[in-house]
């Protein structure tokens, strides 16, 4: 069966945070309706860049038919998506506190309920490669299994975001399911050369210089967090692109105590990002140089705001709202990157 062409294609994003997803969907000529997420300091950054509808509200206190009053969406409309990418926080490897996280890991099954209610034409959901390989606890096994008895074909797989046109190292669990069409598939990765660090930021990209604590006036999300006066230092000894902690190790006054004998333990921490190297995974800490390697490749500081925002594929333009940098800083480090959601679309148009 195939997809009917008399009307486009309509998503409703939940768990949409700052809306890297409904952005990338409408980049894909998909009609994002409405977002969903419990985070406010989400709401202004969403209304302000997405065509959409925010509802600021946790799905677990949100039922089907106040759902389908706001938006005005039908039962079985076979050009309908469901996007459930939940937080991510409780499965992923990253050293996180999993005790804040905890609430949230069963988000899936709440997602279920609405799959469940409307039966939309399309199921996205996006989430770290832990989801699959703790499958079990985290209830994907059985949301699969659900989908798969209401007659829905699935394609899943473990893909890493480079190869989508997104320069980071992010591993990610992908899932696309169709009751309408058998032959959905996970979009296919790109062959060659993939997008590094040096094709998003940098002066060749039109950033300026900044120091650590310092914001470009011509754009505010340019900003730099602070550094101590020793981070400072142990940046100016660390190699330029891709240099790391092990440049000033020997160092008795800028060593670090807990890294005294592990030269190989967490050797990310502190260091530089490589210029023609996919960046790493950007994280919600992305903006701190004690977090990963988030060390600019050559200026003596972490990565900007803008920075993080432009290697998750958001827009120059993209504005991004928050109370503090943290904050921002999160809502960048939670998107799906908007180039990788609007291949997703596309595949979905496509078939």
């Amino acid at each position: 069966m195939k997809r009917s062409t008399k009307k486009k294609l309509s998503a409703i994003d939940f768990f949409c945070g700052a809306g890297g997803m409904s952005y990338g969907l409408q980049l894909a000529k998909i009609k994002v309706i409405a977002g969903i997420d419990n985070n406010p300091e989400c709401k202004d950054t969403y209304e302000k860049n997405i065509n959409a509808e925010f509802i600021l509200k946790d799905i677990r206190e949100l039922s089907p038919k106040e759902l389908q009053k706001i938006t005005g969406i039908k039962k079985n409309d076979d050009n309908l998506i469901f996007v459930g990418c939940s937080p991510c926080q409780y499965w992923t490897q990253i050293n996180t506190d999993k005790n804040k996280s905890f609430k949230s890991k069963n988000l899936l099954l709440d997602f279920q309920r609405f799959v469940a209610e409307f039966n939309p034409g399309y199921i996205i959901i996006e989430n770290v490669p832990g989801i699959l390989k703790r499958k079990n606890e985290s209830g994907i096994e059985k949301f699969i299994n659900f989908l798969k008895k209401k007659g829905f074909k699935v394609a899943k797989d473990i893909i890493n975001t480079s190869r989508y046109g997104v320069p980071q190292k992010r591993k990610r669990f992908l899932l696309i399911a169709s009751r309408l069409n058998k032959n959905i598939a996970i979009p296919k990765p790109e062959e060659g050369k993939i997008p590094c660090a040096i094709d998003f930021i940098g002066v060749q990209n039109g950033f300026t210089k900044l120091r650590a604590g310092q914001t470009d006036l011509n754009d505010r999300l340019h900003r730099a967090a602070h550094l101590s006066e020793k981070n400072i230092e142990r940046l100016k000894k660390t190699k330029k692109n891709g240099g790391d902690r092990l440049s000033w190790k020997d160092d008795p006054t800028l060593q670090i105590n807990a890294y005294k004998g592990k030269d190989h333990h967490f050797k990310d921490t502190y260091g530089r990002m490589f210029w023609k190297k996919p960046a790493p995974t950007i994280t919600t800490k992305f903006i701190s140089i004690s977090n990963g390697r988030f060390g600019h490749p050559e200026e003596n500081r972490g990565l900007s705001l803008r920075e993080g925002a432009c290697l998750q594929t958001f827009p120059r333009d993209f504005e991004f709202v928050g109370t503090s940098m943290t904050s921002i800083a999160s809502q960048i480090g939670n998107a799906v990157p908007p180039e990788f959601a609007k291949r997703i679309g596309e595949t979905i148009n496509n078939k």
